[in-house]
C-alpha cells in the first residue's frame, strides 16, 4: 500500500491554471523528484501537499487517510513533514535552539506544566534537548550546537533545517531544493543525508534543480511542465523521454546526467 498518494491535483489563481489533474503515489523509502522548468508548479504542489494551499480539485492521501486541505502541523502530527525553498531558519538563535523548535513543534497541552516549570515540563526539554543534539550530529553539525545559526553557511544551513524536519519524525519528508546554492562538496553531503534518511524507511519527495543529484539518488521522477504532468518512472526512463527533453533537461543535459 502506498504512504503518500496524491490524486489528481489541481489549483487555480485568478483564473490561471498553476497546476492541474497531477497524480502520483510513494512507498516507504522510496525517493521520489518532482522536477521541471521554472514556473512548472512544482512548490506549488507541494504547497498543496503540506496543506499550505488548499487544492482546488483532487485529493491527498496520507497513509489511506484523506488529509486534503489538512493543516500543516496536524500534518506534521500524522507524520508529514517539510522544508521550504527559502530557509525558514531562526538565525539569531543557536544551531542547537533551532532543532529543539523542531521538537515543539510536535507538542500541544504543556503550556500550564511550562509556566509552572513543573518536572514534567523538565523532562520533556532534557529529551528535546538530548534529541536534537543526535540529530545535529547526524547532519555534521554536532559541534556547531552553540553558535548563531546566522553564522553557518549555506550548505551547513540546509542541514539544520532537515534536522529541524527530521525532529518531527516523519514518515513523510518533503525537501524543497535542499542543494540550492551549496557547493559541490555541501551537495555531496546533503545527497547522503537524503539516502541515509530514505534508506530508514521514510518516503522522501523532493524538488530540486540539481539533475545530477536527481539522477543519481531518485527511484522514481514525476515532471511537470506549465503545471501538468508530462513524464514520470525512473531516471533512465525519464532522461530518455523526448518530451522532458524539449521542455527541460535539454539533449546534452539529459545526456550528461544518465551518464
Amino acid at each position: 500500500m502506498s504512504l503518500l498518494q496524491v490524486e489528481g491535483l489541481g489549483i487555480e489563481f485568478g483564473g490561471v491554471r498553476a497546476v492541474h489533474d497531477v497524480s502520483f503515489a510513494m512507498k516507504p523509502g522510496e525517493i521520489v523528484s518532482v522536477i521541471g522548468p521554472n514556473g512548472a508548479g512544482k512548490t506549488t504542489l507541494f504547497n498543496m501537499i503540506s496543506g499550505v494551499y488548499l487544492p482546488g480539485s483532487g485529493r491527498v492521501k496520507l497513509d489511506g487517510e484523506d488529509v486534503t486541505g489538512m493543516s500543516p502541523h496536524l500534518l506534521a502530527r500524522r507524520g508529514l513533514s517539510r522544508t521550504f525553498q527559502n530557509l525558514q531558519i531562526f538565525q539569531q538563535m543557536t544551531v542547537l535552539e533551532n532543532a529543539i523548535a523542531g521538537y515543539h513543534l510536535q507538542e500541544s497541552g504543556h503550556l500550564l506544566a511550562d509556566l509552572l516549570n513543573l518536572p514534567s515540563s523538565r523532562r520533556r526539554a532534557q529529551v528535546a534537548r538530548e534529541g536534537a543534539q543526535k540529530l545535529l550530529e547526524r547532519v555534521g553539525l554536532g559541534r556547531a550546537g552553540e553558535q548563531e545559526a546566522g553564522n553557518l553557511s549555506y550548505g551547513a544551513l540546509k542541514r539544520l533545517e532537515i534536522a529541524r524536519a527530521l525532529a518531527l519524525k516523519p514518515r513523510v519528508l518533503l525537501l524543497d531544493e535542499p542543494a540550492a546554492g551549496c557547493n559541490a562538496v555541501e551537495t555531496e553531503e546533503i545527497d547522503h543525508l537524503i539516502a541515509e534518511v530514505a534508506a530508514e524507511g521514510v518516503a522522501i519527495l523532493l524538488v530540486e534543480h540539481d539533475m545530477k543529484m536527481v539522477m543519481r539518488i531518485s527511484n522514481h521522477i514525476v515532471v511537470l511542465d506549465h503545471g501538468e504532468k508530462i513524464a514520470e518512472g525512473d531516471p533512465a526512463t525519464v532522461s530518455r523521454n523526448p518530451d522532458v527533453i524539449a521542455a527541460y533537461l535539454g539533449t546534452q543535459e539529459a545526456a550528461d546526467a544518465d551518464g
